[in-house]
C-alpha cells in the first residue's frame, strides 16, 4: 500500500537525492585544482654529472626548477647549473646555503653572475655546514643582507618543515620561519610523506601570520637503486647523520618497484585551495630521475583530464 506524504517531510528525500551531484561536483573541482596544480608543478634538480642533458631532453620548458646544494660539492656546482638552465630557458632557482658563503664581497659576486645570466630567483637556506665559512650562520642573516645589500631577485624562496628537522625543535624552527617570511616570496617544504601532519603544519603556520604560498615538497617518481646511487655519491649512504635526518623518506623510498608520489599528492588534495592554508602547488624532488617523473606526471594529468571530461 503506498502512502502519501506532505510535501514538508518528502522535501528531504528530494534533497538526499541531489547529495550524489554536490558530491560529484565536489569531486571534480577537487581534481580540477589537482590538475592546475600538477601542470605547475616544480622539480629539483641536484647539480651531478648528466642533470643539464637529462632535463633538456625531457623535461619542459615551463617546468620551473630549482638547483640544490651539497656541501661536499659547494656552491659552484649549484651555480653553474642554474645558469646552464637558464641558458636553454628554464627559470632556474639556485639553492644559496649561507653557511658556505664566506662574506658580503663573495655574494655581491654570486648575485651579479645569476642576474647576468637571467637567473632571477634564489632559494636560502642555512645549510648543513658543521662550521660557517664566513659571516652568514643562519638563512637569516643571508636573506637579511640581500636585502640591505640592494641584492633583489625577484622570487625568493625559503624552507618549510612540517615533519620537524632532524638537529632543531619545532617551537625553534617555526619561529626562524616567522622571522624569515617578511623577506622572502614563497615557501617550499622539506620532502613530506603525511598528508594530514603537512596540512596541520599549513594551518599553523596561517595562524602564525605566515601568509606566503607554500609549495609541498614531495618525491618523484624514483627507483631505489637511484637513490642509494646518488645517496652515497654524496656521501650520505646509511650514515647516522642520514638516517637522523631523512628517516621517513628513506624506509618510503626503500620499495622493491621504486615510488609514486600518487598516494601522497590524494591524500593531500583535500586541503588544497582551502582558506585555512596557503598550500598552493607541489615540488617534486626528482633526484635527477626526470623522465621517470615527467612521465608520471604526465601520466597523471592525462588521467585527470580523462575523468574531468567523462
Amino acid at each position: 500500500m503506498s502512502v502519501e506524504f506532505p510535501a514538508e517531510t518528502r522535501a528531504p528525500a528530494r534533497a538526499a537525492t541531489s547529495s550524489p551531484i554536490d558530491g560529484r561536483s565536489t569531486r571534480q573541482r577537487s581534481r580540477a585544482v589537482l590538475e592546475r596544480l600538477l601542470r605547475d608543478a616544480s622539480y629539483e634538480i641536484l647539480p651531478l654529472r648528466g642533470a643539464e642533458d637529462s632535463v633538456v631532453e625531457h623535461v619542459p620548458r615551463n617546468v620551473p626548477l630549482t638547483v640544490t646544494v651539497t656541501e661536499a660539492k659547494g656552491l659552484e656546482p649549484t651555480l653553474e647549473l642554474a645558469e646552464r638552465l637558464s641558458g636553454h630557458g628554464y627559470t632556474a632557482t639556485p639553492h644559496l646555503a649561507a653557511r658556505l658563503v664566506r662574506d658580503r664581497r663573495q655574494l655581491t659576486e654570486i648575485v651579479g653572475r645569476l642576474h647576468a645570466a637571467r637567473v632571477n630567483s634564489a632559494f636560502v637556506i642555512g645549510g648543513d655546514a658543521a662550521e660557517p665559512a664566513g659571516a652568514f650562520p643562519d638563512a637569516l642573516s643571508l636573506l637579511e643582507e640581500l636585502e640591505t645589500g640592494g641584492h633583489h631577485f625577484e622570487d625568493v624562496g625559503i624552507g618549510g618543515y612540517p615533519e620537524g628537522h632532524g638537529h632543531i625543535s619545532a617551537e625553534l624552527i617555526e619561529r626562524a620561519l616567522e622571522r624569515k617570511a617578511p623577506h622572502a616570496t614563497r615557501i617550499i617544504t622539506q620532502l613530506c610523506f603525511h598528508p594530514a601532519r603537512t596540512t596541520a603544519w599549513a594551518r599553523e603556520v596561517a595562524l602564525r601570520g605566515v601568509d606566503l604560498p607554500i609549495r609541498i615538497g614531495l618525491p618523484g617518481a624514483v627507483t631505489r637503486q637511484k637513490l642509494v646511487r646518488i645517496s652515497a655519491g654524496l656521501g650520505l649512504g646509511p650514515s647516522a647523520r642520514f638516517l637522523a635526518k631523512q628517516h621517513s623518506m628513506l624506509w618510503r623510498f626503500f620499495l622493491p618497484h621504486g615510488y609514486r608520489p600518487d598516494r601522497l599528492i590524494e591524500g593531500i588534495a583535500p586541503a588544497l585551495g582551502s582558506p585555512e592554508n596557503h598550500l598552493q602547488g607541489f615540488h617534486l624532488f626528482t633526484f635527477n630521475e626526470v623522465a621517470r617523473t615527467e612521465a608520471w606526471r604526465q601520466d597523471r594529468l592525462a588521467r585527470l583530464s580523462d575523468k574531468g571530461t567523462g
